[in-house]
C-alpha cells in the first residue's frame, strides 16, 4: 500500500511516518518507481509507534522494543558493547516505567476528580 493509504488507515499524518521511517521505525519497500510500498502489518505498527510516542516514550527506546533480536544483542542504532546496551537499555527502560506509572497515578486521579464534577453536574437539582 502507498503512504497515503497507511495514514488513512493508521490515522497517523503522512509528515509522521516519514519521520517513523527516518528513524527506522517503519521500513518501507520501495516500488520500481520509488514509492515506499507498505504492508499490511505497517498499519498496526505504525499506531503502535504513534501510541508509544504520544505517552511520551523516546524513539531511542522505541526502537529496541521493536526489533525481534534476542536479549544480548545491541540494536543496530546503539554502538556499545552487549552488556552495555542491556544495562544501559534496561535502566532506561525502568525509568521509563517508573515515569509511566507516576503519569497513570496523575490521571487516574484527574479522571477521579473529573467524574465527580460531571456526576455533581448531571445530579438532579432538588425541590
Amino acid at each position: 500500500m502507498r503512504i497515503g493509504e497507511l495514514a488513512k488507515r493508521s490515522l497517523v499524518p503522512i509528515r509522521m511516518l516519514r519521520y517513523y521511517e527516518e528513524r527506522g521505525l517503519l521500513s518501507p519497500g520501495r516500488g520500481a518507481n520509488g514509492y515506499r510500498d507498505y504492508r499490511e502489518s505497517d498499519v498496526t505498527r505504525a499506531v503502535l509507534v504513534s501510541s508509544l510516542i504520544r505517552s511520551g516514550l523516546p524513539t531511542r527506546l522505541i526502537i529496541p522494543l521493536l526489533q525481534d533480536e534476542p536479549p544480548g544483542q545491541p540494536p543496530a542504532t546503539l554502538d556499545e558493547s552487549p552488556g552495555a546496551v542491556d544495562e544501559s537499555l534496561e535502566g532506561l527502560f525502568a525509568a521509563e516505567l517508573a515515569r509511566l506509572d507516576s503519569k497513570i497515578a496523575c490521571m487516574n486521579l484527574s479522571r477521579t476528580a473529573v467524574r465527580k464534577h460531571l456526576d455533581r453536574l448531571r445530579a438532579p437539582i432538588p425541590g
